[in-house]
């Protein structure tokens, strides 16, 4: 996919990834630099809600509590 700078700095983003992403009007974007390539990241309106659920797959939340119950055990 491509798209085109105007004029005035503008270009649009296009339909299939502003689905994908939930790109609604007002969202707002953080613009990253490496020095090589640039990254656009969409910034959701509660990023805490658009976290929830993201690691439920990962085992974190086991993790934690084979943590927690460790520290139990010997005193922590």
């Amino acid at each position: 996919m491509t798209s085109t700078i105007s004029v005035r700095g503008q270009t649009v983003v296009p339909t299939s990834i502003r689905q994908r992403y939930n790109i609604t009007p007002h969202t707002r974007l953080e613009w990253l630099d490496d020095g090589q390539s640039i990254t656009v990241i969409p910034i959701p309106a509660d990023p805490i809600k658009a976290l929830r659920g993201r690691f439920k797959a990962s085992g974190l939340s086991a993790a934690l509590l084979r943590s927690r119950a460790a520290d139990r055990r010997h005193g922590g």
